[in-house]
């Protein structure tokens, strides 16, 4: 495999997130990287049908993704399994909502957008919190989870039901899953 600017990154996140498990630099890192480069346009892939989940990275501290944002496309509510979880823009602009459970339901919370080049930050004690691209334009965002996330629980609108849904990439390194997504996994980072 060429090293790629994608994978200095991973690298120096690795130590990063090795020295200092708060994360403390990943944003100016992730900025950085959003800023500089566009190697990680062989390693995405798009769906008319929703939004996707590219593999980039995965090891024991943390796992990269790109996610694919079509026009209209928009995740559930969900939570992220007690990991913290940076977004940076690297096209486009993205609206982050954040909600909160309550007894009759998700109460919203604030809005914000995020346009190329900025970063994001969640964890479950912050809010439960959807994505959806702005502005009727499709939007790329590197997603970086510290500790790969297998499930998450999704939240239904209107009720605030919890749901655990097993999670699922599109693709790993630019090569789509047809198959068990965990297979690709198994073969690329064993």
């Amino acid at each position: 495999m060429n090293q790629q600017p994608i994978d200095d990154l991973c690298l120096r996140l690795a130590d990063a997130l090795k020295r200092d498990p708060r994360g403390t630099q990943v944003p100016a890192r992730l900025a950085e990287y959003a800023s500089e480069h566009d190697d990680w346009r062989s390693m995405l892939h798009f769906s008319k049908d929703s939004y996707t989940r590219n593999l980039v990275h995965r090891c024991g501290p943390f796992e990269m993704l790109l996610l694919g944002w079509g026009a209209g496309h928009e995740s559930p509510v969900h939570d992220h399994s007690g990991q913290q979880c940076w977004m940076a823009v690297l096209e486009g602009e993205l609206e982050e909502v954040h909600l909160r459970s309550t007894p009759e339901g998700l109460a919203e919370g604030r809005s914000k957008v995020f346009k190329t080049g900025e970063v994001a930050y969640i964890q479950d004690e912050i809010a439960l919190h959807l994505i959806r691209p702005r502005g009727g334009q499709p939007a790329v965002s590197l997603h970086l989870y510290a500790k790969p996330i297998d499930t998450c629980m999704t939240f239904d609108r209107v009720t605030g039901k919890p749901c655990e849904v097993p999670l699922s990439y599109h693709s790993v390194r630019g090569v789509l899953c047809e198959d068990d997504p965990a297979d690709h996994v198994r073969a690329q980072f064993a």
